[in-house]
């Protein structure tokens, strides 16, 4: 663990300031997809996001940061989708929020991230505050 750990911390340099804040499976997870996508794609944006992708697989974004999903798989209709493209052509993604989790899921991440009334909001609407609130969240994560 101590290993794994110290190669983490390392790569922290390396990988976007949201997932450097996140702890070392999600520092790890979007570095060797990244990797592996690079071989592939060459480096550029289509590696990015094909590594963004697979860490919306294992982690979801709360707040400044990712966290660890409780059931791994795909968090929206675009993360389902191998290798994207390009920006314009891969249609809107949820920002890491995982769009397919339980409502009373995202009503918890919600209450953690100090929405108003996340009971009283159907899914879509949490998805779209949840989503809001992870973009305010990294803002100002960033200017510190």
């Amino acid at each position: 663990m101590a290993d794994e750990h110290e190669e983490a911390e390392e790569l922290r340099d390396d990988v976007p300031s949201t997932i450097a804040r996140s702890g070392d499976k999600a520092v790890r997870t979007y570095k060797k997809a990244l990797e592996s996508a690079e071989q592939s794609y060459g480096d550029g944006e289509r590696a990015h996001r094909t590594a963004y992708a697979a860490l919306k697989h294992t982690h979801e974004k709360v707040g400044d940061h990712w966290e660890p999903k409780d059931e791994p798989g795909p968090s929206d209709e675009q993360a389902e989708k191998s290798a994207p493209r390009s920006r314009s052509d891969d249609g809107d993604t949820a920002g890491g929020v995982d769009t397919r989790a339980k409502k009373g899921h995202l009503v918890e991440v919600a209450e953690k991230l100090g929405i108003d009334d996340p009971d009283g909001r159907n899914k879509d609407e949490l998805v779209t505050e949840i989503r809001k609130a992870n973009d305010r969240e990294t803002a100002r994560a960033r200017k510190k």
